[in-house]
């Protein structure tokens, strides 16, 4: 990240975030990885790490086959660092699970799924040169059908079975 980077201002960023929930929201990835540096670090919680501009739009792709009528909405404006060239943007998520979600390869399960999360984009060049997304992948989980929902008869089962076999590693040691 470049500590040498000037500031952002309010225009350019609500112009920048314009483009980039134009992008999403056309599922043009080219067009979202046309405003990251070619190097770019791009970070989710599902996803993890992954660098360049290819790599971002075959995230979009992925995005855009498992949820084919995934888009986003802006709740807020972005908002400016003080102190470095970055903003924290926040977005919502409304779609569909209706194609494959890969990674990690899970089937279509049909479920609707609304997710609130924030962006961080830190800027190089005007681009973003660093992204990195937060929101409840384990809320996500649950609304796809993915994991079981906190204080369901499933987690129980599941958290029995855990320390189940979390006891025989113990006994063959001991």
């Amino acid at each position: 990240m470049s500590a040498s980077e000037p500031l952002l201002d309010a225009a350019f960023l609500d112009d920048f975030a314009h483009r980039w929930l134009q992008g999403w929201n056309a599922h043009d990835g080219e067009a979202v990885a046309a405003l990251c540096t070619e190097g770019v670090e791009f970070s989710d919680p599902l996803l993890g790490t992954v660098r360049g501009r290819a790599a971002v739009a075959g995230w979009v792709r992925s995005c855009a086959q498992a949820f084919p009528d995934y888009r986003f909405e802006e709740p807020e404006r972005p908002y400016l660092s003080r102190d470095v060239a970055k903003a924290i943007v926040p977005w919502r998520m409304i779609a569909t699970n209706t194609g494959p979600i890969d990674p990690p390869g899970f089937a279509p399960t049909g479920r609707s799924i609304v997710v609130d999360g924030v962006d961080h984009w830190w800027f190089g060049d005007g681009l973003v040169e660093h992204y990195r997304a937060d929101y409840d992948a384990q809320g996500l989980s649950v609304q796809l059908g993915l994991a079981p929902a906190p204080g369901s008869r499933t987690q129980h089962v599941l958290a029995a079975a855990q320390r189940l076999a979390a006891k025989l590693p113990r006994r063959r040691r001991g």
